[in-house]
């Protein structure tokens, strides 16, 4: 999502697109101006913009849902396969987590409804010509909702139904079960949706069979990866034996730590003991690729908002530090004096260690 940039605010959340949604809309009004000059480019284009416009209101039923419940909605982004909400968290009690899917394609039937309402001729015909300008702009509209609800009860975890599913299951099972369960039948419908794109030159379903698949791992590794945190405290995965620069170190310093260890981050601490940053690999061997002079410090390229938490707390609440973009988290006294720190990449040591 580094690619995303935003267009403001809008009921709390920001609203994102990411570039290549740009390249799916070149790509749109560029054909349709080759079958039917400009007159179709401009017809097309907005009609892929009002579908867009369809699918943000999808996502905003996810979101001003989960709200409900206490749960933010950071910020929602545009791609060519849909829309996207990055909620801060999913709701754990089953009934709440069907409530919350439900509301993306309960709005997509909203708009269909209304639009049947209005007299918009919405024969399922329709959906067969959608690509055509046979039928009219809000006839199209109307049945690609219609078809955009149905889509997104498909069983293909995360998509809506996948979490209906996982949600129905977790009332008779762990929710770690359920997630497994509910992710294999995504990567299963995910290979469906990827041979089915194959055979029939679709791109776009190739693509959506691609972030299905990958996304259902990614979640079910993150839902047991919590299980697990629930139980631990922050001083059972922190780092403790870890080398350290300090304010007058410089680049070059910092460089010699890198090739000496196997550390990816480097805490910078005062006199005291005192967490001033981190420096990350990623920053020195950018600094460096630019020919920035080794002998400037490494204050200078060093990240400083890195969360601090006691001893005493729970690994989770680290590992939503982790999600947000922090390097580490680091783990202080009572007085502010570091003692270790926890990444990522222990977390998911401590994972394997675990058994999970």
């Amino acid at each position: 999502m580094t690619w995303s940039f935003s267009l403001g605010r809008l009921f709390g959340s920001e609203l994102k697109v990411h570039v290549t949604f740009f390249l799916l809309i070149g790509w749109i009004g560029i054909s349709a101006y080759q079958m039917g000059g400009w007159p179709s480019a401009v017809e097309n284009t907005g009609f892929v913009l009002a579908l867009f416009a369809c699918v943000v209101a999808h996502e905003y039923g996810h979101a001003l849902t989960a709200r409900r419940y206490g749960i933010r909605t950071p910020d929602i982004t545009l791609l060519p396969i849909g829309g996207l909400a990055r909620l801060d968290r999913m709701p754990e009690r089953p009934g709440q987590e069907i409530v919350v899917a439900l509301a993306g394609p309960a709005v997509n039937v909203a708009i269909w409804i209304v639009l049947t309402l209005l007299g918009v001729d919405t024969r399922l015909e329709t959906l067969t010509s959608i690509d055509s300008a046979e039928p009219d702009f809000l006839s199209r509209l109307a049945m690609v909702n219609l078809f955009l609800a149905v889509f997104n009860m498909i069983p293909a975890f995360p998509m809506d139904g996948g979490r209906v599913l996982r949600a129905a299951l977790s009332l008779t099972m762990d929710r770690v079960r359920a997630t497994r369960i509910a992710a294999a039948a995504g990567q299963l419908v995910a290979l469906l949706f990827g041979f089915a794109g194959l055979s029939g030159g679709n791109p776009v379903l190739v693509l959506i069979a691609v972030f299905v698949f990958i996304a259902a791992n990614a979640e079910a590794q993150d839902v047991a990866m919590r299980a697990v945190t629930r139980r631990l405290l922050a001083r059972d995965a922190m780092i403790t034996r870890f080398e350290t620069l300090g304010p007058t170190d410089t680049l070059a310093t910092a460089a010699q730590a890198v090739l000496h260890t196997t550390q990816h981050e480097f805490p910078v601490l005062d006199g005291d003991g005192q967490l001033l940053g981190f420096v990350t690999r990623a920053r020195l061997f950018a600094a460096l690729a630019s020919d920035h002079p080794r002998s400037d410090s490494a204050e200078t390229v060093m990240e400083r908002d890195i969360p601090q938490v006691p001893l005493s707390s729970g690994l989770e609440t680290v590992l939503d530090a982790l999600y947000k973009g922090a390097p580490a988290v680091a783990v202080t006294t009572s007085e502010g004096r570091m003692l270790g720190y926890v990444t990522r990449e222990n977390v998911g040591e401590l994972m394997v260690i675990q058994g999970r």
